[in-house]
Formats: C-alpha cells, structure tokens, sequence
C-alpha cells in the first residue's frame, strides 16, 4: 500500500477536503497508526493520488503544522510530532465530535429513528474486544 492511500476524501461529504485530511492525520495520529517521527506523504503524492489539487493538501499541511501535529524537516518533508501529553480516550473522542455531529444533523434530516442510526454505526465499526 502506497502512503497517500491513508487517505480517503470525499468530495460530497460537506466537509471541506483539506479538513478531511487534517481530520485523517489527527486520527492516525491518535492511534498509533502514523507514530511519532513518521513522514507525511508529499503534497504532491497525496494530491496525485487522490485527485484533488495540490494547494488543498498544501492547506492542510500548513494548518497541521501551525497546530503542532506535523513539523517541517528541511530536505525530508513534514513528520508527525509526538501527541501532547494526555492522549486520552477522551482526547480521541474530541477529535471525532466534528463527523458525529455532522452525522447526527444527517440522520435529523433524514428522519431516521436513533436506534437504526446507532446500528448502523455499530456495524461499520470494528470490534475492539481484544484491544485496551
């Protein structure tokens, strides 16, 4: 699997494509999957891959390095910095509350009864039985 295949945007989502891969990184970041030290791949590559312009990927990376998730290495590109101290459940929650609200507007709007919506998620989750 090539790098920018972490990724996955969706352009009809409602939710801005460079937010999308911020919110991917922060995510990837949170469980390890992107460990402290990793490299981001290239603007370039990501922008290729994906098919969405270069400056959308630039965006994201720029902002993600204002917060202080990634940090330019001169000549190796942008690598994941170590999660503030703390990275907690709770934390990880936090960073998905943005797509659950927007889920839970959706299925508003849709009318959909709780009890389905909340199936329906359980199903799509994996199961984490054996992980901490």
């Amino acid at each position: 699997m090539r790098p920018a295949t972490l990724f996955v945007v969706q352009p009809t989502s409602g939710v801005p494509i460079y937010r999308q891969l911020m919110d991917q990184v922060l995510a990837l970041r949170s469980s390890g999957r992107l460990p402290e030290g990793a490299l981001l791949p290239s603007v370039r590559q990501v922008a290729e891959e994906l098919q969405i312009n270069a400056m959308t990927v630039s965006k994201a990376w720029s902002l993600l390095e204002r917060d202080g998730v990634v940090e330019l290495q001169r000549g190796h590109g942008m690598r994941i910095t170590a999660p503030q101290a703390g990275g907690t459940l709770r934390q990880r929650l936090a960073e998905l509350h943005p797509l659950l609200e927007h889920l839970a507007a959706r299925a508003h709007q849709l009318a959909l009864p709780r009890q389905d919506v909340l199936d329906a998620l359980a199903a799509l989750l994996p199961s984490t039985k054996d992980k901490p």
